[in-house]
């Protein structure tokens, strides 16, 4: 039987994958061989696997944190929201359908199998398999058919430790009050809890600890400070995306309502010399930008509608005039472009619509998605990067003869004549030191070495010992016995 552990949160955003991420590199740091898993995760940054697929970018970061490639097992049911009411279902890393919320919520007993499969492989041959949960078990409405929280929980006959967020208040009421309205047996799963993002003198809240112990019967496995280095590592949820002041090199980046794969902007945060503007809907583009960088998308057509709406073109275009540099990624790339044609309708009713036209090319939609780990070169300079294509959609016109990359010994993006516009479809290029000094360099901005990997690396590290410093891992751990 696979030994496990399953973190759970009284509440969405409580820091469960960090928790996770952090947990499993504490064992590793044991010696121990540790897998993560997340039977349902929501979320439109994505992570393309070594297998083949796509998971959650959270899944990705736990398997860094356990010395692993990521593969489709980690996370194999991934839903990508494509609109206010429904989403695209990615089961064992492939597309299985799109659905709304309704129709998800009837079929979604029928993917427990598949998860189970997916969780008894990852855990073959482990001694430890870390399970993240999704939003809270006390929205007992969700009960039936549940595989995200609860319902896996018990499947699997997999242990759960409940962690609540003290920084957003309330917290003795998040975890007494799902202990009141779970039924008996989840209860019963419930082994322990912890506090997360406290803030201040720990030794303040020992009587809350022992209300919650006393009225739930749960074990305290401590509470766990505010981890003031966490933005160091690549972020998951949209709502973790955050402008960050940094050196002179002004990068501003409009948030799209449906910005997908923006782990592009975590290597720019990281940067000492690079600031990073994010600029909400109703606010326009800075004038003082060196460069705008329009992220991925999950649904282009109806992002680029709402980044006229902000009236973000009419600042893009000025940007240009000044001499300022554009990059688009992804989506960001198609909407570059002169059209966009959908006559299958993939993102909604059949369409063409006019792009930014900063670039000669056009994207034809096609329901075939591109799923690929590349390596490439950047053309000016030689340097390698490693990265990543997840898009759908093939892009061509007179601009990609200046293509800028060449992944296998093909031309990958496009490039105005005088160079400022730019587009791929490749996401990670930041996370390569060299390419992204050259890249910031053409700006007339040099920046100083970073290395990005060996910090996220340091700060996983860091992390770890965080918690074995304020979490009781040792007492954690037994409860898997």
């Amino acid at each position: 039987m696979t030994r496990a552990i399953m973190i759970q949160g009284a509440g969405s955003n409580v820091g469960k994958s960090m928790l996770v991420a952090g947990i499993a590199r504490a064992c590793v740091r044991r010696g121990m061989s540790v897998a993560p898993f997340k039977p349902q995760n929501m979320s439109n940054n994505a992570a393309v696997t070594a297998d083949g697929g796509e998971i959650g970018r959270a899944q990705a970061l736990q398997a860094m944190a356990c010395e692993l490639e990521p593969l489709v097992d980690m996370n194999p049911v991934l839903l990508k929201p494509e609109s206010e009411i429904g989403a695209q279902v990615i089961v064992q890393g492939k597309r299985f359908a799109t659905m709304r919320a309704r129709d998800y919520g009837k079929q979604k007993a029928k993917l427990l199998p598949p998860v189970l499969e997916s969780f008894r492989r990852i855990g073959k041959g482990r001694d430890l398999v870390i399970v993240e949960g999704a939003g809270s078990p006390a929205e007992v409405n969700l009960r039936e058919g549940d595989i995200a929280n609860m319902g896996f929980a018990t499947a699997a006959g997999v242990p759960v430790v409940l962690i609540g967020d003290i920084d957003r208040g309330g917290v003795i009421a998040q975890l007494v009050g799902t202990h009141a309205v779970l039924p008996p047996a989840d209860k019963a799963l419930i082994k322990g809890f912890a506090i997360n993002k406290f803030r201040g003198d720990v030794t303040l809240f020992a009587e809350g600890m022992d209300i919650i112990a006393d009225r739930t019967g749960w074990a305290p496995l401590g509470i766990v400070p505010w981890f003031s280095d966490a933005w160091k590592l690549p972020a998951e949820d949209v709502m973790d995306i955050a402008s960050r002041k940094g050196g002179a090199i002004k990068i501003a980046v409009p948030r799209l309502n449906r910005i997908a794969n923006f782990d592009d902007l975590d290597p720019l945060t990281a940067t000492p010399d690079i600031s990073v503007e994010i600029i909400e809907a109703g606010r326009p583009l800075p004038g003082d930008a060196d460069l705008i960088i329009i992220p991925g998308s999950k649904s282009t057509i109806a992002d680029l509608a709402h980044f006229r709406a902000q009236g973000w073109d009419i600042d893009l275009h000025a940007h240009v005039r000044r001499g300022g540099h554009v990059l688009g990624v992804c989506g960001g790339y198609q909407m570059l472009g002169k059209e966009i044609i959908d006559d299958d309708g993939i993102e909604g009713p059949p369409s063409r619509v006019t792009g930014l036209g900063l670039l000669d090319v056009r994207t034809v939609m096609a329901p075939q998605k591109r799923l690929a780990l590349s390596q490439a070169t950047y053309l000016p300079t030689g340097d390698r990067v490693s990265g990543y294509e997840i898009h759908i959609g093939t892009t061509t016109g007179p601009d990609c003869a200046r293509a800028w990359l060449s992944i296998d010994g093909r031309g990958e993006g496009a490039a105005s004549a005088n160079g400022r516009v730019k587009g791929c479809y490749l996401h990670g290029l930041f996370a390569a030191d060299a390419f992204r000094s050259a890249f910031m360099a053409d700006l007339g901005k040099p920046v100083v070495d970073h290395d990005y990997a060996a910090s996220v690396e340091e700060t996983l590290d860091a992390l770890a010992i965080h918690l074995e410093t304020h979490l009781d891992i040792d007492q954690l751990l037994g409860l898997t016995e």
